[in-house]
């Protein structure tokens, strides 16, 4: 009878200490970059009454970051990988969906990329290769990214490189704010190239 008892109590003890740890299981957090980094809108120089048009094509970004959780570094150079904290979507698609909010809300312009839109109108291809996406918790978020406009149909072209760093607090809330500045400043770059481009001007960046 006392075995039996003992056995009991340790299956007992066991079972509560797999309910506690099922119960301190953390739970996953998810992140978007689109939201408050988008401007209102601004008057289009030398667009006169018309709309508008831009293709925000698809962002490439580099193959180590090219995952859904968050990947923060050191100073030692180390990097991790946090598996419960994660983007709302792919980060391309994450960075390519806060510019194409950005850019337009600045334009007062429409992202008419794989939708069928007028032919008479001029249309503007924005492509984005991201070199660097950096994150460091309480140090910094690092945006560097080579960005191009061209007008579709047309021989005109704009490139340029913007390199972009905030400041980011502690927390990974405070690391995506950083991110989500960056990149609003990145949009507000991107926009005023489409604006020189409708404008007819290509002197550079």
């Amino acid at each position: 009878m006392t075995r039996l008892v003992s056995l009991c109590r340790a299956s007992a003890i066991a079972a509560a200490a797999l309910l506690a740890g099922c119960a301190a299981a953390p739970a996953d957090r998810f992140y978007t970059l689109a939201g408050d980094s988008v401007a209102a809108p601004e008057a289009v120089a030398g667009a006169g009454a018309g709309r508008l048009y831009i293709e925000m094509a698809a962002v490439n970004v580099p193959a180590q970051v090219r995952r859904d959780q968050l990947l923060v570094g050191g100073a030692d150079g180390r990097v991790d990988l946090l598996e419960h904290h994660r983007w709302a979507g792919p980060l391309a698609d994450e960075i390519g969906n806060a510019l194409s909010l950005g850019v337009t809300a600045r334009l007062g312009a429409i992202d008419v990329y794989r939708t069928p839109h007028p032919d008479d109108v001029p249309v503007y291809r924005i492509s984005t290769n991201v070199q660097r996406f950096e994150s460091v918790p309480g140090g910094y978020a690092l945006v560097d990214a080579v960005w191009s406009v061209r007008q579709v149909g047309g021989g005109a072209v704009l490139t340029c490189r913007s390199v972009l760093r905030e400041e980011a607090g502690q927390g990974y809330e405070a690391l995506v704010a950083g991110h989500r500045a960056a990149l609003g400043r990145l949009a507000a770059a991107v926009a005023a190239g489409v604006r020189d481009l409708a404008a007819g001007r290509t002197a550079g960046c």
